[in-house]
């Protein structure tokens, strides 16, 4: 009897060495996410070319989905059964919600708005996600979660001060529209990854299905023309952004593999922070008081979640 209980014991501990390990290969996948967004940024400031903000993102999405497809069947050593563990209407709709509908409510709405007070918008989506998490994932939110989010987009606010002038206006609710759409999708994304679908796949229909939508509404808007008269410094912008892209996506949705989705969202506003250290280093630019305060703020929050865990609810039946 004594015995057993210690073979117990000892599979117990292995499976939590093991849950521990997946867990900090998920944050670490995560916190590579957040450097890519980081650097993008950075990388949107050096390589400033006019680009139709909408096929740019609809070009980058099409070839990075169809360099997932090849890594899908990969993964899935080319057998369609194992392609596919959820349904194509499930697949499809985390690349309508995910990779078209919020794209467009995103550029219409920064017409409206200050491209500041977007990038600020933008990053209220961990709220959305840690409340969607919370009640369709099951996800177990302590008060840690709670006090590292607002620590970090009270941050992060501080961090964009500058650059968001007071007043609401139209665009900002589409902004906020096309974040809460992402944390749909990335729900929907995480759900299916529950489901034990690969979450190759799920790259893949985020950024394929998507792209063929947004190249239905560039047909319907009438620029296509716009997809044949790019000139080569355009076209190797487009390469060097499609390659940042293609990190982000396959370190966020590997990462969101192994973490909650509450988790890895929150750690995802590690990214301004990135982009001001990486704009004082590569543009020169000033940091003010009021910045370092918000990248303090920042820190301390990240500090906080990247020592919780990733656990469920105990729900009763």
């Amino acid at each position: 009897m004594g015995l057993k209980i210690i073979k117990r014991k000892k599979i117990i501990v292995k499976q939590e060495k093991k849950i521990d390990k997946r867990e900090l290969f998920g944050v670490l996948l995560v916190i590579l996410t957040a450097l890519v967004s980081g650097v993008s940024v950075v990388a949107n400031r050096l390589f400033v070319i006019k680009i139709d903000p909408f096929v740019f993102t609809t070009i980058r999405s099409f070839f990075i989905g169809l360099i997932f497809l090849v890594i899908s069947f990969f993964a899935c050593s080319f057998k369609v059964k194992k392609f596919k563990k959820v349904s194509w209407w499930t697949l499809i709709l985390i690349g309508i919600i995910g990779g078209s509908a919020p794209f467009l409510l995103f550029f219409i709405g920064l017409k409206e708005t200050t491209a500041g007070r977007a990038a600020f918008l933008h990053k209220t989506l961990p709220l959305y996600a840690t409340l969607l998490a919370f009640f369709f994932l099951k996800e177990k939110i302590t008060r840690a979660h709670v006090i590292a989010m607002l620590s970090m987009i009270v941050g992060v606010y501080l961090i964009e001060s500058a650059n968001i002038p007071f007043g609401i206006r139209i665009g900002d609710l589409l902004v906020l529209g096309a974040a809460l759409l992402w944390a749909i999708e990335s729900t929907i994304s995480k759900k299916a990854m529950l489901d034990n679908e690969s979450n190759w796949v799920i790259t893949f229909s985020r950024m394929f299905f998507g792209s063929l939508v947004l190249f239905s509404i560039i047909a319907i808007m009438g620029k296509t023309d716009m997809l044949f008269s790019l000139d080569w410094q355009q076209i190797v912008y487009i390469i060097i952004s499609t390659v940042l892209l293609l990190f982000y996506v396959l370190f966020w949705y590997w990462g969101l593999k192994f973490i909650n989705l509450s988790k890895a969202s929150i750690i995802l506003l590690i990214a301004p922070l990135i982009s001001l250290i990486l704009g004082c280093i590569w543009l020169k630019e000033r940091i003010f008081e009021l910045q370092l305060l918000g990248s303090a703020l920042v820190l301390i929050g990240a500090f906080l979640i990247l020592r919780t865990k990733s656990e469920k609810r105990i729900t009763e039946v």
